[in-house]
C-alpha cells in the first residue's frame, strides 16, 4: 500500500484539527440586538462555500480520506439539514416547547450519494435552500427572536437568535471540514 493511503486507496490525512460537532458546548450569552449580524453571517455563508469550491478538482473533492466524507459529503449535508433549520424556526412561531428532534446518525447524508451529484448543483440548491431561511427569517419581528424552545441535543433552552448562531457555528465547522480536506495546508 503506498504510504499516504488507506486500504481502500483513498488519502489518507492527518487527524483533524477540528473540533468534533458533538464535542461542541455551547454558550449564548449575547443580546437579542445581534440577531442581524447573525443573518448576516448565514446569508454569507453561500458565498464563502462558492469560494472554497471554485476552482475545485472533482478527485479531490469525492475522495473520502480516512473512509470519512468527502468534502462534497460535507458539502450535501450543508444542504440535507437546511429542512431541519427551517422546521425549527417554524417551531419558534408555534406552542410547542421543543424543537424538532435531528437524526443525529446523519441519515440523510449518509444515503444521498452526493458524490454522484455535481458539486456545482450541490452547491446551488445549498445557495437556494439558505436563501429561503434568510428571507423568512428577514421577515420576522425582532421580539421572535427573544423567544425560547428546549433545543433536544444541548438539553437547554436556546432562544431563536441562538438557534440561528448553532446554525451559522454548524456552517463553520463544515465549512473547516471541507477546507481541511481539500488543502490542510489552510
Amino acid at each position: 500500500m503506498a504510504k499516504g493511503f488507506t486500504k481502500n486507496g483513498s488519502p489518507q490525512r492527518a487527524e483533524s484539527k477540528v473540533q468534533p460537532w458533538f464535542e461542541r458546548r455551547f454558550d449564548f450569552n449575547f443580546p437579542i440586538a445581534q440577531f442581524p449580524n447573525i443573518c448576516v453571517r448565514l446569508r454569507g455563508t453561500p458565498a464563502r462555500l462558492e469560494e472554497i469550491v471554485k476552482d475545485a478538482a472533482t478527485d479531490l473533492f469525492t475522495a473520502k480520506p480516512d473512509g470519512k466524507w468527502s468534502a462534497q459529503e460535507h458539502v450535501g449535508h450543508l444542504f440535507d439539514l437546511e429542512p431541519l433549520w427551517m422546521a425549527r424556526v417554524e417551531d419558534f412561531l408555534t406552542d410547542g416547547d421543543t424543537l424538532t428532534v435531528a437524526d443525529l446518525t446523519n441519515r440523510k447524508t449518509d444515503e444521498a450519494n452526493h458524490n454522484s451529484r455535481t458539486l456545482r448543483e450541490i452547491v446551488a440548491d445549498f445557495r437556494a435552500a439558505r436563501l429561503h431561511l434568510v428571507s423568512c427569517i428577514g421577515r420576522l419581528q425582532p421580539k421572535v427572536f427573544a423567544s425560547s424552545r428546549l433545543h433536544p441535543r444541548l438539553k437547554q433552552s436556546i432562544r431563536l437568535v441562538d438557534h440561528l448562531v448553532f446554525v451559522a457555528e454548524h456552517d463553520d465547522h463544515h465549512l473547516a471540514r471541507i477546507c481541511e480536506i481539500v488543502d490542510p495546508q489552510l
